[in-house]
């Protein structure tokens, strides 16, 4: 994929490309080897930003596509600069040396996209407690690590923001229900955006969540039973990577502590066409997101 695919790919509609951005700027990714993170990652170096990312993957996966090293390489080729950091964000060494890593490499950091996450909507007598542990591992505490690692460089940029892949805290019973050892591992996401956003609001860094308003089209929805007929009814990780995108050119200190929708974000950027974001199902076939 050229520089110019991607510049084309990962164009919102509706949004005068140039009006704002991320150039010279540097993002700290969790995840990013492919999907939603591969996408936020992507629309960053469209602009010329540079993008560390830490992420498991540094051999190809059997299952999965792409690497940390092949995520870099797109980055390069879309105009920006990459930092590939093999590591695991459950591990306090590897996240603290990501930090460091990024810091020292661009200088400084002023974007946190806590992106990696594990799920398994089993219910309660079905979920295996090392699965449990992998979500409240992955998603609650590597989201929690990770921010607080990176607050003393985050604190030195002028437009600092931290932006989880999480949900609105919607305590309707209904979703506690249908997955709870799910629910409680992306709540806790959201748990670290309220409070943190609470926390830092003196100190002018912006904490958000952003959650799809209707299913992604990633491989981890792919490897669910049915996934490949579920996809369907989703839209591309570019409609999250643009929303992410508009989000973190926003001045701090006035956006912090919103639980946003992509669509939300995108429909106060202008945008009123998402039919480009589709695979194809009619907008009213859509599969809305959980959470919701």
């Amino acid at each position: 994929m050229t520089a110019r695919n991607d510049a084309q790919e990962f164009s919102a509609p509706g949004i005068r490309p140039g009006s704002r951005s991320l150039a010279g700027r540097t993002l700290l990714l969790s995840g990013g080897s492919r999907g939603i993170g591969l996408a936020i990652a992507l629309r960053a170096a469209r602009d010329g930003a540079n993008v560390a990312l830490l992420a498991k993957t540094g051999e190809p996966h059997p299952k999965l596509e792409g690497t940390v090293y092949t995520a870099a390489e797109q980055i390069e080729a879309a105009g920006g600069r990459a930092l590939p950091l093999v590591g695991d964000v459950r591990n306090d060494d590897d996240v603290r040396a990501a930090v460091d890593a990024t810091a020292s490499t661009f200088g400084g950091i002023d974007v946190v996209v806590n992106n990696a996450s594990a799920i398994d909507l089993s219910r309660t007598p079905d979920v295996d407690m090392k699965r449990y542990d992998l979500m409240a591992d992955i998603n609650v505490r590597g989201t929690f690590l990770l921010s607080k690692s990176a607050l003393e460089a985050l604190k030195r940029s002028d437009n600092p923001h931290i932006l989880t892949l999480s949900p609105p805290l919607n305590l309707t019973p209904e979703w506690a229900g249908r997955h709870l050892a799910y629910t409680m591992a992306k709540y806790g996401m959201s748990l670290t955006t309220l409070g943190l956003a609470e926390e830092l609001k003196d100190d002018g860094v912006a904490v958000n969540s952003l959650w799809p308003a209707t299913l992604i089209d990633t491989a981890a929805i792919r490897a669910m039973p049915g996934g490949d007929r579920i996809v369907r009814a989703a839209r591309s990780p570019r409609i999250v990577a643009d929303a992410a995108h508009a989000v973190l050119v926003r001045p701090a200190r006035d956006c912090t502590g919103n639980f946003y929708t992509d669509e939300q974000v995108l429909r106060e950027e202008g945008v009123t066409d998402f039919t480009p974001y589709s695979l194809g199902a009619p907008e009213d076939r859509l599969v809305p997101d959980i959470f919701l």
